[in-house]
């Protein structure tokens, strides 16, 4: 019982490495300032679009591409964070 407790905690090790584990943990830090920089963006871009635009159909443009901005920004902190064991 104790070896197979083992050996299952060994896989759950393995795999809980996260998929940026082949990265050097410095590349992995740049990859978070990268997505930190991209939501910081986002809510930037979603702010002065409230406050500056107005036109309608502009303002829609700008807050989806501020949406696609802080979607990659989010996938990317996911990735580092299932990295974090690394």
């Amino acid at each position: 019982m104790q070896n197979l407790l083992s050996s299952m905690n060994y896989l759950t090790l393995q795999s809980a490495r996260g998929p940026l584990a082949s990265m050097h943990a410095l590349d992995v830090m740049w990859v978070s300032f990268y997505s930190i920089g991209a939501m910081l963006l986002s809510v930037l871009i979603v702010g002065l679009t409230r406050k500056w635009v107005n036109n309608g159909c502009l303002s829609l443009i700008l807050r989806l591409v501020a949406f696609v901005i802080f979607a990659i920004g989010s996938i990317l902190m996911v990735l580092v964070v299932l990295t974090w064991p690394n």
